[in-house]
């Protein structure tokens, strides 16, 4: 009866949140945002910590340094990014015809059968898909600056992220204690330890995934503009920024910068085949060095469910679904392996009456989140667990 009573409770906490995430999906972004740069930046203000600064002052230490980056940032990259976009707009029908020139020159008979383009129609769908494909992009790039809740959106980015770093930083250990304080004392462990997995899964893409994204963009966009292909800082950092979603980042960086080059380069297939060798270090480096050494195996997510996941959320809530569709999707999965390890535990698999075994190690430490060892003790009281 117990157990069925916390079911009905949980089940229903989890239904009502999701619904407030739906119905509040407008607003979401800058306090999602917040809180994600918050748990990014948490190891730094625990080892700014441990080297004698109060809380108080490691968080506005790094929110002043994480500000100043930002606006260094925007000043020097926006308006190049800002001209490379239009440009880019205004020359995609006529680079849409160049490829498709290119084609029809250049490819083999088998793969012209294969792939008919000799009707001269094709060239112009190209460049009408191409036109309204720009067209799109103009729509939603101007909608951000002219729509009402869209400039909320881009106003509260700027304003009410920072101040949500800022108090979610500086009172992060408070807040998880405080939590841990709550939970009920006969689950206390299996909580803990079920936050604990959670916490790595979730550290693993943030943290790791978010720095891969962050060094892969840099690297095409610096490779890319150095060979000299044309909007190779806007592929570049592209490609990076995709980078967290499974293949998608790869691919799309990998056909926009060879398209481009095919037709600024040809018939130079040496360019062309520099460009190809971009792509093909920075693969070679993200999949022999930073994955397994940022990320490895803790997001414990198949490809196939973490591109559900951002998709769904996506859908469903917008640029705030895709921050949170990773971390969510982690979560349940901690979730799901523990219903499994229970299951496979319980008299229903195993056949026999038995009391099945306890489903997590006895662990009487209490359950400190990675990002918070190393960190300086707590009160007994107050013993922390991952968020």
């Amino acid at each position: 009866m117990v157990l069925h009573r916390q079911m009905i409770f949980w089940s229903a906490a989890l239904v009502a949140a999701v619904l407030l995430l739906y119905l509040f999906s407008g607003i979401l972004l800058p306090f999602v945002a917040g809180f994600a740069i918050a748990y990014f930046l948490d190891p730094l203000a625990d080892w700014l910590e441990r080297l004698g600064l109060s809380r108080l002052l490691a968080t506005l230490t790094i929110l002043l340094l994480f500000v100043l980056i930002l606006v260094v940032l925007a000043l020097s990259l926006l308006p190049t990014l800002s001209g490379q976009l239009s440009s880019l707009a205004e020359r995609l029908p006529d680079y849409a015809r160049a490829l498709s020139n290119l084609y029809q020159s250049n490819a083999p008979l088998w793969l012209k059968d294969l792939f008919d383009v000799s009707d001269q129609n094709l060239s112009r769908n190209l460049s009408d898909v191409a036109t309204k494909g720009a067209g799109w992009v103009g729509t939603i790039l101007s909608s951000l600056w002219t729509g009402g809740l869209a400039v909320i959106n881009v106003v509260s980015l700027l304003v009410i992220t920072p101040i949500v770093v800022f108090y979610m930083l500086n009172d992060w250990d408070r807040m998880v204690g405080m939590i841990d304080d709550a939970l009920p004392r006969s689950q206390l462990e299996t909580i803990r330890g079920l936050a604990r997995e959670m916490d790595t899964a979730v550290a693993g893409f943030i943290r790791g995934q978010g720095t891969v994204c962050l060094i892969l963009g840099s690297f095409y966009a610096i490779a890319l503009t150095l060979v000299g292909l044309n909007f190779g800082l806007l592929i570049g950092l592209t490609a990076g920024v995709l980078s967290f979603i499974p293949y998608v980042g790869t691919i799309t960086g990998f056909l926009m910068s060879i398209g481009m080059a095919l037709v600024q380069f040809w018939p130079d297939w040496t360019m062309v085949l520099i460009v190809l060798a971009v792509f093909v270090f920075g693969q070679f480096v993200e999949g022999n060095f930073l994955q397994p050494l940022l990320v490895g195996d803790r997001v414990g997510l198949h490809p196939v469910w973490l591109m559900f996941a951002l998709f769904a959320f996506g859908y469903l809530f917008g640029f705030a679904g895709l921050l949170l569709a990773v971390p969510l999707a982690a979560c349940v999965g901690v979730l799901v392996r523990f219903a499994v390890r229970r299951y496979k535990e319980s008299p229903l698999f195993l056949g026999e009456s038995a009391a099945a075994p306890p489903l997590l190690a006895e662990d009487p430490a209490p359950a400190i989140s990675e990002m918070q060892r190393g960190g300086p003790p707590a009160p007994a009281r107050d013993e922390v667990a991952g968020p």
